[in-house]
């Protein structure tokens, strides 16, 4: 299955770029869905926020049944859920890029259904913008190769911990997978009725499906360069499917050491400002 490409600028509409001109000349001021504590803990690591920004992509899911009693993968719904949030977050990016950011920090990435239909979805991408304000300390240049921002899922506290100890953001990355659960047979049903016994084959499915969602993001991580992935979260969903079509979506920020952690590690150390 392909991967969709989130590198490529995305167009943004009339309203947006009147926004974002205004921001980056200084009028209205900033804004940020940083907490207070994040805001502070983000300015001692270097850098100033320059807004909020944001992408949004309302995406028509189209249609796929799996067998009844196969557990398989349903790739046209895994590469709509890829396509629709990548889109969300390119927009993102492009309106960063366009306050002249380095990154984007405190990334979430929702999704919604409407009752316009079953099968539309909203995916929506928002963050704050930042740039450093503190050069000639060390750190290397945060964009990826491909100059467009970077972007973090981390919070303020978390940003500010990472670069404290010699490690920087690459990408937000990202992995999923819309699995068929195969149903059980009639004799199955029966032979299982009022017993306590595993489901093999529900547990093997799910087991497979996560697994697919995490190995698509550990491969974005790669291709960004990372060392790592932190903050790894995974989640399933159901959607517009029924109970046997579970979307299974994995997201974490990517890594990267930049200088060796020089920080003394003691029992009396504390991280300022912390929630």
């Amino acid at each position: 299955m392909s991967m969709p490409e989130s590198q490529r600028p995305q167009q943004l509409p009339d309203t947006a770029r009147a926004r974002l001109q205004a921001s980056a000349q200084g009028r209205p001021c900033f804004t940020s869905d940083l907490s207070v504590n994040e805001f502070v803990l983000t300015t001692q690591a270097g850098f100033e926020p320059l807004g909020l920004v944001m992408g949004t992509c309302i995406y028509h899911i189209g249609a796929q049944s799996g067998r009844w009693s196969v557990s398989q993968e349903l790739p046209i719904l895994t590469q709509a859920l890829y396509n629709a949030r990548e889109l969300a977050m390119g927009r993102m990016e492009s309106e960063a890029d366009a306050l002249g950011a380095e990154g984007v920090i405190g990334v979430e990435v929702r999704a919604r259904s409407y009752e316009l239909s079953s099968d539309i979805m909203e995916f929506v991408a928002v963050g704050t913008a930042i740039r450093t304000s503190d050069q000639g300390n060390g750190r290397p240049p945060l964009r990826t190769p491909q100059g467009r921002p970077f972007t973090s899922h981390l919070s303020g506290q978390d940003f500010w911990t990472l670069i404290q100890h010699g490690w920087a953001p690459r990408a937000l990355v990202m992995g999923t997978c819309v699995y068929h659960v195969a149903h059980l047979s009639f004799r199955q049903v029966l032979q299982n009725a009022g017993q306590n016994t595993e489901l093999g084959v529900f547990t093997q499915a799910v087991y497979d499906a996560r697994e697919i969602s995490m190995a698509r993001m550990q491969y974005e991580g790669q291709q960004v360069g990372a060392d790592g992935i932190v903050g790894v979260d995974v989640t399933e969903d159901a959607w517009i499917w029924g109970s046997h079509a579970i979307e299974f979506f994995s997201m974490g920020t990517a890594v990267a050491r930049f200088q060796p952690d020089a920080t003394p590690v003691t029992p009396t150390m504390t991280m300022p400002l912390t929630d």
